[in-house]
């Protein structure tokens, strides 16, 4: 069992949650996720690492209540314990030195880039975060952002915090020369279809691209296939072979088609689950 020692709420359907894992956040790398589960017979969640720190085997992880293992979840408080997690789990992307990294984060995706973006940051490049939610209310760790990188761009749907418009619009101005700077390197992390349409502003100026497939995973180690992908005409796991591959490779056609294969089955857990509430 893991025992949780911190749990922050972050948005109304986000928390934080720093739990005691000294084997996982000894070996952990930026990029790479965990499997955790919250009760016995229950589905097993790929959660990205937010952070870990080696000397206190503290390992950060950031969960968005959308399903009903990730509504149990939110439910356990500062020193309850999670059922299991195993991990570390994928592969960390390999970012080229040099040049002007952008990371792009879509709603809790942000999460994602925080020790990614750090460690980029602590062997010498040149960084910026562009970070979206739909308004202010729902922006995640921008302090904790803003102090790990050289720029944060904060982008709401509304315009309640920082630019007004999406993510790819403030990377289109950065692409056409605007402040701060053209970007050489792009890592996108959140939703499919935002992932998407940062692959299409980047390969539109030639711009390298990498995107983390982590929203298709469901068992983590490669067993049941549902997170098969095509990269490059050549069929991959996102969870063994990535979560990160090169964006302008990914058939982002059959990617998006893949994950909403469970929504059926995702609604009809969560009406159990609310079903389950209300009689108790």
């Amino acid at each position: 069992m893991v025992k949780i020692v911190e749990k922050r709420q972050l948005t109304p359907i986000t928390k934080l949650y720093r739990v005691e894992a000294p084997l996982i956040a000894r070996a952990a790398r930026a990029g790479q996720f965990v499997i955790v589960r919250v009760r016995e017979g229950g589905e097993r969640i790929p959660l990205t690492i937010t952070d870990y720190d080696r000397d206190s085997g503290l390992l950060t992880i950031v969960v968005q209540e959308v399903g009903a293992t990730t509504r149990r979840l939110g439910l356990l408080e500062e020193g309850e314990e999670i059922l299991d997690m195993v991990g570390p789990l994928g592969e960390a992307p390999e970012i080229p030195a040099g040049g002007h990294i952008v990371g792009v984060g879509g709603g809790y995706g942000s999460a994602a880039l925080l020790c990614l973006m750090r460690e980029l940051k602590e062997r010498g490049e040149r960084t910026t975060i562009i970070m979206g939610a739909r308004e202010k209310e729902l922006l995640i760790l921008a302090d904790e952002l803003a102090a790990i990188c050289d720029n944060l761009e904060i982008c709401t749907d509304d315009g309640s915090a920082g630019f007004k418009g999406f993510v790819t619009e403030r990377l289109q101005q950065m692409i056409d020369g605007g402040p701060p700077g053209y970007p050489d390197y792009v890592i996108a992390i959140g939703p499919m279809p935002m992932m998407r349409a940062v692959e299409k502003t980047t390969a539109a100026a030639g711009v390298a691209c990498a995107a983390s497939l982590d929203p298709l995973m469901i068992d983590g180690t490669g067993m049941c296939g549902g997170c098969r992908v095509t990269i490059d005409g050549e069929v991959k796991f996102a969870c063994v072979d990535g979560p990160f591959f090169d964006a302008h490779q990914v058939d982002f056609d059959e990617a998006v088609q893949r994950s909403k294969m469970y929504t059926k089955e995702e609604q009809q857990a969560a009406e159990c689950q609310r079903a389950a509430a209300g009689a108790a």
